[in-house]
């Protein structure tokens, strides 16, 4: 496809392995960098889609998946911020198997959030009758992205958040020794304390999650 051969020779173009060499260093060596910073990736990638706009309006998916299993990070990058842009509230009802193919592969923090967030988040809000299955799926998997995905995924629902749903993910996960994990109950929390602080308060208080949970829940409540 011309889109991503085209993003490809400019992100090599622009690529710099002194810059490289940190990026791959904070990512744990989970991956190789091409050594672009942020602001100059959505840039080329900016210029790229508009160029090609008809031709990844037409296959926007499998560009994306394709994308998603490059080498580098930046390509990873790219392929979320494509299916960001392009879902919107177009999701159809089998997207779900792209969404969980994308939190299960090249699995880390940076993909992972923005994943849970925006495309599972907005998924399940397209689709709310297929919170509960999905969500149970999710939370009961062996996989741990999928378990903080279940915990975090309504974390753009600000007042709409279903707490009840978030408590049950939080108790369910709350005796875990995953990192990940205890961050992401903190996480999902916090945020709704923004909305409910009382009720936050309350929960965190008669629930004996674990110290990092804690803490990030109840950070910024007074």
């Amino acid at each position: 496809m011309n889109f991503i051969q085209n993003l490809g020779q400019d992100l090599h173009q622009k690529s710099n392995r002194e810059l490289a060499i940190p990026m791959e260093n904070y990512m744990k060596n989970n991956f190789s960098f091409l050594g672009i910073k942020t602001e100059e990736r959505r840039a080329i990638f900016k210029e790229n889609y508009e160029k090609y706009k008809s031709e990844i309006k037409a296959n926007f998916r499998t560009i994306a998946w394709e994308l998603f299993n490059k080498n580098e990070r930046e390509f990873h990058q790219c392929a979320i911020d494509l299916l960001v842009k392009e879902f919107k509230k177009n999701f159809i009802l089998e997207d779900i198997k792209l969404i969980e193919k994308l939190i299960i592969t090249n699995s880390w923090w940076d993909s992972v959030d923005v994943v849970a967030k925006y495309l599972l988040g907005g998924y399940l809000q397209q689709f709310p009758n297929e919170t509960y299955e999905v969500i149970e799926r999710f939370s009961n998997s062996e996989n741990m992205w999928l378990n903080r995905s279940a915990i975090i995924f309504q974390l753009s629902y600000k007042e709409k958040t279903n707490f009840d749903l978030l408590k049950s993910e939080c108790k369910k996960h709350k005796d875990s020794k995953e990192f990940f994990i205890q961050k992401a109950i903190g996480w999902a929390l916090r945020d709704y304390s923004r909305f409910n602080p009382n009720g936050v308060s309350e929960y965190v208080n008669s629930t004996n999650l674990k110290p990092l949970s804690q803490r990030e829940a109840l950070r910024n409540i007074k």
